[in-house]
């Protein structure tokens, strides 16, 4: 079956100011790679038929990499700036549903892209597991390992890691309930995985365990030099 992937790189990526001021947070380069190309290389490898790129803030820094990739499509979010993230879901809405389906966060760095290789069962969020208390993203579950709720802050429990992978039927169901509350008030400011908590029991979801070390989120300066040197004299 058909996988596509869709990776959200509209946000502003302020935490990260001065870089960000002349470079869109997903295009920084760690040891080297843009960090959105770590995901980009590692979805090509698990043979993903197309990738669509949702972008806002400096968008026309994006389009070079539809020529570096092939079947790699570029989205506009036209309310980047006025909405959290779940204005990228429903730029793309229309386009889920009919496979299966990956939703990246783009400003990510990918150290093992193995992690897009394993088969997936079923529709997951992939989680880091944090001991002691985390105020992250976080799952619980039930006893079957289904998700129940996604919420911040809690312990001993799996973190949100930026990466999940939908089923069509889950997916379609996701794209409709964006859809529907996008456009009310109440609504309308929420992240799109707060839309998903909303509907859990509408949707069969677990998680997919993977090591921290794996995929690095990074959202300050402070954490990029400690992962890339190159980068320490932004802290002098």
């Amino acid at each position: 079956m058909n996988e596509i992937a869709i990776l959200m790189a509209a946000g502003l990526g302020s935490r990260m100011s001065p870089l960000t001021d002349k470079i869109a947070k997903p295009l920084i380069k760690v040891h080297g790679i843009p960090m959105i190309e770590t995901i980009i290389d590692g979805l090509k490898e698990r043979g993903i038929s197309r990738i669509y790129i949702v972008v806002g803030y400096k968008k026309e820094q994006f389009q070079y990499l539809t020529r570096k990739y092939q079947n790699l499509f570029l989205v506009e979010n036209r309310d980047y700036s006025k909405k959290n993230n779940m204005a990228s879901i429903f730029a793309v809405a229309d386009l889920m549903g009919q496979e299966n389906c990956f939703i990246c966060e783009a400003d990510l760095y990918v150290a093992d892209n193995s992690i897009f290789q394993e088969k997936l069962e079923d529709s997951c969020y992939f989680g880091k597991l944090v001991k002691g208390y985390s105020d992250d993203w976080l799952f619980l579950t039930d006893r079957q390992g289904r998700i129940t709720c996604i919420k911040k802050g809690g312990y001993n429990a799996y973190n949100m890691a930026g990466i999940s992978y939908f089923r069509k039927e889950d997916a379609n169901i996701i794209a409709k309930v964006i859809k529907e509350a996008y456009g009310v008030p109440e609504k309308g400011e929420l992240f799109w995985d707060e839309i998903v908590d909303q509907n859990l029991d509408s949707l069969h979801l677990k998680i997919h365990p993977i090591e921290k070390e794996k995929v690095l989120e990074i959202d300050t300066i402070e954490e990029l030099a400690r992962i890339d040197k190159i980068y320490s004299n932004f802290l002098k």
